[in-house]
C-alpha cells in the first residue's frame, strides 16, 4: 500500500485528522485534501501517480509534417536510396522550404520503430579521414560483383571523384579485363577531364607489382602524366569512398527488378548515377549534390605538357592484310599489325600521336608514334618483339 492510499484510508475510514497526519508524516495538509477529493470522485484509481507530461506542446512537429517524413522515408527505401534523417531533411527543404531539424526527424523515425540506436558503433570522431582539396585531384576506382536474373555473375567498374564523391562511371562487363578498365577511364576522362592521380586497390587489372611488372592500367595512366596510387594490401578502408559507393549502388540495385542482360543492368546503373550525382544530397558535402560540389571549384590537372592531349579509345577488327585504320588530323592512316592477327578484335588507345594497339585480353600488339606526313605505317619493330618487351596482364 502506498502512502497516498494509507492517508486516504486514515482520513475516510478511520476519521483521523488531516492536520495530525500531515505533522506525523511530514507532508502538507493541502496534498492530503487533494488525495481525499480525488478518492471521492474516482476511487482508489484516482489517487495513483499521474503523468506530468503536458497536454500540449507549442513546438511539437505538426502531424502532417510527421506523416510527410514517414511517407518520404518509405518512398526512398522502396527506390533503394538512402533514407536517413539527413537525406530526408534535404528532400523536405527542396520541396517546401524549412524542415524539422535532423535530430527531430531522427526522433520521429525512432518513435515509429524505424531506427534502432547503435551506441556500440565506433564514434565518427575517432576516424582518420582524408579528402582531396580539389575536383580531379584524386579519383578512386574499384570493381564489384553483381548477379543477373539467370544467375550469371558479372562485374561493375566504378570510378568516383574523391573530393566531390561524383560518380564518374559505373559500367557493367562480363568479366573485367585490362582493356575494360582503361576504356572506362577514357570515357570518364572525356566527360570530366583527366585527374592528377588515381587510387585503386591491388587487383590484377590495376597492379602488376606482385608479379614483378606493370599492367596496362599503370602504363596508360603514367603515359598521360597521371600518378597511380595503390592502397595497402588487405586494407579496404584506404579506398573507403568507392567502397561506400559500391554499397549505395547495390542497395539501389537490390530494389530494382533483377536485370536479365548486361544492357538492362547498364540502364539501371545509368539511372542510379543520374540520381546519385544530381539529386541525392550528400552528408559529407553539407547537403550538396556531388555534381554541385564537383563544379564549385577549379579542377586539378595531371602533370602534362602545356598542349592538351586528346585521349580516346577506338575498337576495330584487323583486316585480311593485317592492318587497321585510324583517323589522325582528319586523314585516314593505315597501321600494319600482322597477317597472323587478321579478324581479331583490337582496341586502339590514342593520346594525340601516341598509339597503342592491344587485343581484347589486354596483350599489347604494337606501340608507335604517328608521323603526320605518312599514311601507311609498316612494322619497323616485329610484333613478337613488342609483345615480349611489354607484358600486359588482364
Amino acid at each position: 500500500m502506498g502512502l497516498g492510499r494509507y492517508v486516504v484510508d486514515a482520513v475516510v475510514l478511520e476519521g483521523r485528522s488531516p492536520r495530525a497526519l500531515a505533522k506525523a508524516h511530514g507532508i502538507s495538509r493541502s496534498w492530503i485534501y487533494e488525495l481525499v477529493a480525488r478518492y471521492r470522485v474516482g476511487g482508489y484509481a484516482a489517487i495513483e501517480p499521474r503523468s506530468r507530461r503536458p497536454r500540449s506542446c507549442a513546438h511539437q512537429t505538426r502531424p502532417d509534417v510527421e506523416r510527410a517524413i514517414l511517407r518520404l522515408r518509405a518512398r526512398l527505401l522502396d527506390a533503394g536510396h538512402d533514407a536517413g534523417p539527413h537525406t530526408i531533411a534535404a528532400h523536405l527543404r527542396q520541396r517546401a522550404g524549412p524542415s524539422p531539424s535532423v535530430a527531430t526527424i531522427w526522433r520521429i523515425l525512432r518513435r515509429h520503430g524505424l531506427i534502432t540506436p547503435q551506441p556500440q558503433k565506433r564514434p565518427r570522431s575517432s576516424f582518420i579521414r582524408f579528402e582531396a582539396q580539389l575536383p580531379n585531384e584524386l579519383w578512386q576506382g574499384d570493381v564489384t560483383h553483381w548477379v543477373l536474373a539467370n544467375g550469371t555473375a558479372v562485374e561493375i567498374v566504378d570510378l568516383i571523384d574523391d573530393h566531390s564523391r561524383l560518380g564518374l562511371a559505373s559500367v557493367a562487363v562480363p568479366t573485367v579485363k585490362a582493356a575494360d578498365v582503361v576504356a572506362v577511364f577514357a570515357q570518364a576522362a572525356a566527360q570530366y577531364g583527366l585527374p592528377a592521380a588515381v587510387l585503386t586497390d591491388n587487383g590484377a587489372v590495376f597492379s602488376g607489382a606482385y608479379r614483378g611488372g606493370t599492367v596496362l592500367w599503370e602504363t596508360e595512366l603514367a603515359r598521360l602524366g597521371i600518378r597511380v596510387v595503390h592502397s595497402t594490401p588487405y586494407h579496404p578502408q584506404t579506398c573507403g569512398k568507392v567502397e561506400r559507393f559500391h554499397q549505395t549502388l547495390k542497395k539501389f540495385l537490390a530494389k530494382q527488378p533483377r536485370a536479365h542482360t548486361l544492357a538492362e543492368l547498364q540502364l539501371q546503373l545509368d539511372a542510379f548515377r543520374a540520381y546519385y550525382n544530381q539529386r541525392r544530397p550528400h552528408r559529407s558535402l553539407a547537403g550538396r549534390t556531388p555534381l554541385v560540389a564537383f563544379h564549385a571549384r577549379l579542377k586539378a590537372r595531371p602533370e602534362l605538357p602545356a598542349a592538351p592531349i586528346e585521349f580516346r579509345v577506338r575498337q576495330d577488327t584487323v583486316d585480311s592484310s593485317g592492318r587497321v585504320t585510324l583517323r589522325y588530323r582528319s586523314v585516314l592512316r593505315h597501321i600494319y599489325i600482322g597477317r597472323a592477327h587478321q579478324g581479331e578484335r583490337i582496341r586502339l588507345l590514342v593520346a594525340d600521336a601516341q598509339v597503342r594497339i592491344i587485343r581484347e585480353d589486354g596483350q599489347l600488339l604494337r606501340e608507335l608514334t604517328l608521323d603526320p606526313d605518312r599514311l601507311y605505317f609498316g612494322t619497323s619493330t616485329p610484333v613478337h618483339n613488342v609483345v615480349r618487351q611489354v607484358s600486359v596482364m588482364s
